[in-house]
């Protein structure tokens, strides 16, 4: 039987064709910015606004949070879709009267939209945050960065093939809770 040679170059080369490779994810974490990242406006309300309000354009806009500004139109709070079931479902509250600033974060943790996806990536994993808004040298709001965003921006470095392949056929499925 005759010895086939096969050249560690190829090995490698054919690796970086399936998969991305770990400079080019790397590269960009550290070179993209969050602006590349956000590609839609986010909801901005007045402190005054009522809960029903926010609310409601948190659904007509599909978003999982509001950006709250102050008669300035600077970042006071964000409403997440947390928010609303923390602290207002399950609870005697008028929504139609009921401002937002009563039950917004406060000062929120925010990002110029210059920041790389990595430093958001990191903050957000650390400190257990889904939104954080994005901000101008003002302190005025110019966009929001969620986590589905920054994993939508990922998965695009990987093979489709690879995400889309089906599920093990002898794993058991779990459901998950409330799906």
């Amino acid at each position: 039987m005759r010895e086939v040679q096969i050249d560690d170059n190829d090995v490698l080369a054919s690796d970086e064709e399936e998969c991305p490779g770990p400079v080019d994810l790397e590269s960009a974490l550290l070179t993209e910015t969050l602006d590349k990242v956000t590609t839609q406006p986010p909801v901005v309300v007045e402190a005054g606004a009522t809960l029903a309000e926010t609310i409601s354009r948190m659904q007509r806009g599909s978003r999982g949070c509001a950006l709250v500004v102050n008669d300035s139109g600077r970042l006071a709070g964000i409403f997440t879709e947390r928010d609303v079931l923390m602290r207002v479902a399950g609870h005697a509250i008028d929504l139609g009267q009921t401002a937002v600033r009563d039950y917004m974060t406060r000062d929120p943790v925010t990002l110029p939209s210059d920041s790389s996806v990595a430093f958001a990536l990191n903050r957000m994993l650390i400190e257990g945050f889904r939104h954080v808004p994005l901000v101008d040298e003002r302190g005025c709001p110019t966009g929001v960065v969620s986590q589905r965003q920054l994993i939508e921006y990922l998965s695009d470095f990987f093979n489709r093939d690879l995400l889309n392949l089906p599920p093990e056929p002898r794993a058991s499925s779990r459901s998950r809770e409330g799906a």
